[in-house]
C-alpha cells in the first residue's frame, strides 16, 4: 500500500502519554480545571469546564485576545486541545500545529508539505506518561504519533511513525476508502479509533479497533458485522460477514469512556448501502447501536439499537454523554445519546437499562421491490424530541414567495414518520444532517443536557440504477460517472450547491487536472475518495469531466472493468426541501438550542439559534439557522456556541437561555469551542473555517478573554 512519507522534522505530535493501565486514568492527566486536554473536554464528552473567571455578569466584556491564521483556508471542524499552556489544532488541509495558548504564537507545525489533504478533521488526541508526551492524529488512512514538544514523528510507533487504519478490517477492505475525521479515545495503553468509510455499496466494514499507543500495533477488534458463532450473526443474511457488497456499521463520530469502570461507549452508523438494504435483510446488529464494550478487550457488555435495518442513513451522529442523574432520590450513573432524528436515549451506564420508557412503534413498509423494512422502530417516551419530526401543509414557510410550488412538491411525496424512500419521493424530517450532528451535546454535572439542532426537511427519491447492458452505449468516462458520481452531482453534472454538492459542469475552467485527480482519489470534506477505481477508470472519468474524452462506446465501454458491485437502486441526490431562494420549505426556526433536564426528562428551555441576515433586515427575527459544531458550558453558568451560518459567536445564560453576549467572527465557526486557563486568565477559543451552507471560507482560530 502506498504510504505517506513525512520528513522527521515536518510532522508534529503531542506525546501520547499512556502508562500501564490504572483504574482511574485522570490521575495521569494534567490539571483539567485549567486545561482542555481531551476532545470535547474529557472522556465523558460533556463539553464542560469547571472554570468560572468568565461569568454571566462579565461575559459582555470579552475581547479578542489573539488570532492564529493558517496558510490554507476552508472547513475547520477542530475542537482544539490545550495542555499546560500549549494549544494543539489542525488546519483546513490537515496540518497539525502547536501554539502558545496565551498569545497564539506558533511553536511548531507539522504535515506533509508535498501533499494537501482536504478531509475534515475534528482534532487530535493528547497522551502523556511521565515525561513522555505524544499527539496522535490521522492523515488519510494513517494514524501518526508525534512528539508533543517538537512535532517530530516518533519512529517506534507502528511502521516509521504510523499505523494503518485498514488493519483489522480484513483483506476485502485493503484498497477501500478508510479515514478518520474524529480523535481517538484513550484507555490505558490503548487508543480506540473512529473511522469513516464509503457509504455506497461495497464500502469497507466499520469494525471497532484498539491500537497500542506505544507500539501502534492492533490490540483488539470488535466486529460490527458479526461472523458465524458471534452474537448478532443471525440478524444478517448468512454470508453478510464476507459479502464485499456489505460494509460500514462504523463509528465515525467518536466515543466516550468510563475509565473507572473500564467501559467504552461506542455509537455506530448505518450499514451500507445507506438507503437500500435488499442485500442485507434483517435487523442488522450492530449497525445503529450504542455499544458498551470492555475497553480493555473489546468484549460486548450490552447494546441498544436505535434503528432496525436502517435505510434512512440515521447514523448516531455524536459521541454519547456520560452523566449522573437523580431519579426517585437515587443517583444513577447514566449514558445519554442524541440522534439525527432528535431523540435522546438515556440508559443506566452499567446495565444498559433505559431510564425512560422506550416503545417499539409500528412504521410504514417499503414499496421498493426486494426491500423489507423492519416493522417497528424504538421511540423514547421521554424526553420529547428536540427537533420537529413531522410536517403538515400548515407548516410551509410563510416567508417564502413559492408557497404554491412548495405545496405541490409536499403533496406529491410520502411524509409519514419513518417514511421509507420511494420512487415517488419521501420527506425526511429532520434530514440526514439532523437533528443532532457531529458537534454533539454538552452536559452539566447535575444532569442537564444542552443540544443544538437542525430543523430542516430533505426529500429523497429512489430510481432504478442503470444495468450493465444499459451502460454499454456510454463512453468509458460516462460509465464511471454514472456508477459513482450521479447520486450527488446528478445526471447532468449540475450538482446541488445549496446542499453542498458543487456543479461539475466546466470544472476544467475552475480547477486543473491534478487537483481533481487528488479529490477523486482522496476525497474532500465529506466526499469519500474512490480508492477502488483503477488508474484507467480515473483517467476516463477525468477525460469525461474535462470534455476531452473520445466518444467511444459499446466495446470501448466494456474495456473498463466494473469494480463497484451492482446496486439495483440509487437515490437521485441529497436534496434539501427548499424554495427558489434557498430557504427551507418549513416555517422557522431552522436551528434551535435546547436545555433538557435528564433527571425528569422535561425541557428547561428551547430557543432559536442563529439569525438569517436577510430576513433580519426585513424585520423577521428568530429564524434560527442550520448549525454545525456544539456548545461548551462552564461552572459559572455560561453556554458558548458558534455553529451558525451568520458568523456569530454567542454566550447564553445556561439556566434560562438568555443571550448575554455575541460577536462577529472572521468566518463562520462550524466547530465546537474550547475553554482553558493560562497564567490565571481564562480563554475561550473557536476555529473559524466557514465553507459550509454557502458561508465564505476562513482560516483562523480566535481566542477571547476578559481585558
Amino acid at each position: 500500500m502506498k504510504r505517506l512519507l513525512l520528513p522527521l522534522g515536518a510532522l508534529a505530535a503531542l506525546a501520547f502519554g499512556w502508562s500501564h493501565f490504572k483504574p482511574n486514568l485522570t490521575d495521569d492527566k494534567p490539571n483539567d480545571n485549567t486545561n482542555w486536554s481531551e476532545y470535547l473536554g474529557g472522556p465523558d464528552r460533556n463539553h464542560f469546564s469547571a472554570l468560572s473567571q468568565i461569568t454571566p455578569d462579565n461575559v459582555s466584556k470579552l475581547k479578542v485576545a489573539w488570532t492564529y491564521a493558517a496558510r490554507d483556508s476552508g472547513q475547520i471542524q477542530t475542537n482544539p486541545i490545550i495542555v499546560d499552556g500549549v494549544l494543539y489544532g489542525v488546519t483546513p488541509t490537515v496540518q497539525v500545529f502547536a501554539l502558545d495558548a496565551a498569545t497564539g504564537k506558533e511553536i511548531w507545525k507539522a504535515g506533509d508539505p508535498l501533499k494537501t489533504w482536504y478531509s475534515t478533521c475534528r482534532g487530535v488526541t493528547y497522551w502523556q506518561s511521565g515525561d513522555e508526551k505524544r499527539i496522535l492524529y490521522t492523515v488519510g488512512p494513517l494514524l501518526y504519533a508525534l512528539d508533543a514538544r517538537t512535532g517530530k514523528i516518533i519512529p517506534s510507533f507502528g511502521e516509521n511513525g504510523h499505523a494503518d487504519l485498514h488493519e483489522g478490517l480484513g483483506e476485502a477492505a485493503k484498497d477501500k476508502f478508510v479515514i478518520s475525521n474524529t480523535p481517538g479515545t484513550l484507555f490505558g495503553d490503548l487508543i480506540v479509533m473512529p473511522v469513516r468509510v464509503a457509504e455506497e455499496v461495497g464500502g469497507a466494514p466499520g469494525y471497532i479497533r484498539a491500537f497500542n499507543v506505544r507500539t501502534g500495533k492492533l490490540t483488539w477488534t470488535f466486529r460490527t458485522i458479526p461472523y458465524p458463532g458471534e452474537y448478532g450473526y443471525n440478524t444478517w443474511p448468512k454470508e453478510a460477514y464476507r459479502n464485499p457488497d456489505i460494509g460500514a456499521a462504523n463509528n465515525w463520530s467518536g466515543m466516550a469512556v468510563d475509565r473507572r469502570r473500564g467501559i467504552l461507549y461506542v455509537p455506530t452508523g448505518s450499514a451500507s448501502y445507506d438507503f437500500y438494504g435488499g442485500n442485507r435483510l434483517g435487523q442488522n446488529l450492530f449497525a445503529n447501536c450504542l455499544l458498551a464494550l470492555d475497553a480493555k478487550t473489546g468484549k460486548r457488555l450490552w447494546h441498544f439499537q436505535a434503528v432496525h435495518h436502517d435505510v434512512w442513513d440515521r447514523d448516531f451522529p455524536a459521541p454519547p454523554n456520560l452523566i449522573t442523574v437523580t431519579q426517585n432520590g437515587r443517583k444513577i450513573d447514566a449514558v445519554a445519546q442524541v440522534t439525527k432524528a432528535g431523540f435522546v436515549y438515556v440508559f443506566d451506564r452499567v446495565t444498559g437499562k433505559p431510564l425512560f420508557p422506550i416503545k417499539e412503534v409500528p412504521v410504514p413498509k417499503s414499496d421498493i421491490p426486494g426491500e423489507m423494512t423492519w416493522p417497528t422502530q424504538p421511540v423514547p417516551q421521554k424526553p420529547a424530541p428536540f427537533a420537529r419530526q413531522t410536517m403538515t401543509e400548515a407548516d410551509i414557510n410563510p416567508h417564502s414567495g413559492d408557497r404554491d410550488s412548495l405545496l405541490t412538491v409536499f403533496r406529491s411525496v410520502g411524509k409519514r414518520f419513518f417514511e421509507p424512500i420511494s420512487k415517488r419521493g419521501s420527506l425526511m424530517f429532520p434530514g440526514t444532517d439532523g437533528g443532532a450532528e457531529w458537534g454533539g451535546a454538552a452536559a452539566d454535572p447535575d444532569g442537564i443536557l444542552y443540544v443544538n439542532a437542525n430543523d430542516v426537511p430533505w426529500i429523497f427519491k429512489m430510481i432504478d440504477a442503470p444495468k450493465n447492458d444499459e451502460l454499454a452505449h456510454l463512453s468509458p468516462g460516462q460509465r464511471v460517472y454514472s456508477q459513482n458520481c450521479i447520486s450527488c452531482h446528478g445526471p447532468e453534472r449540475k450538482g446541488n450547491a445549496r446542499s453542498g454538492y458543487p456543479s461539475l459542469i466546466d470544472i476544467g475552467q475552475r480547477r486543473d487536472r491534478p487537483y481533481v485527480t487528488q479529490i477523486v482519489s482522496n476525497g474532500k470534506g465529506m466526499m469519500p475518495g474512490f480508492t477502488a477505481l483503477s488508474a484507467e477508470e480515473k483517467q476516463a472519468l477525468l477525460a469525461f469531466l474535462f470534455g476531452d474524452e473520445k466518444q467511444e462506446v459499446g466495446s470501448s465501454a466494456a474495456m473498463l472493468k466494473v469494480k463497484q458491485p451492482y446496486l439495483p437502486y440509487k437515490i437521485t441526490g441529497y436534496n434539501k426541501f427548499q424554495d427558489s431562494k434557498g430557504y427551507p420549505a418549513i416555517a422557522p426556526p431552522w436551528g434551535t438550542l435546547n436545555a433538557i433536564n435528564l433527571n425528569s426528562g422535561e425541557y428547561l428551555w428551547k430557543i432559536p439559534l442563529g439569525e438569517d441576515k436577510d430576513l433580519k433586515a426585513k424585520g423577521i427575527r428568530n429564524s434560527g439557522t442550520e448549525n454545525y459544531g456544539g456548545p461548551v458550558i462552564t461552572a459559572s453558568g455560561l453556554l458558548f456556541i458558534a455553529a451558525t451560518k451568520d458568523e456569530k459567536f454567542r454566550a447564553f445564560d445556561k439556566k434560562t437561555g438568555k443571550l448575554l453576549w455575541e460577536t462577529d467572527l472572521p468566518a463562520a465557526g462550524f466547530a465546537t469551542p474550547a475553554t482553558y486557563q493560562v497564567a490565571g486568565k481564562q480563554f475561550v477559543v473557536i476555529a473559524c473555517g466557514g465553507a459550509k451552507l454557502g458561508a465564505k471560507k476562513g482560516n483562523q482560530y480566535v481566542a477571547f478573554a476578559l481585558p
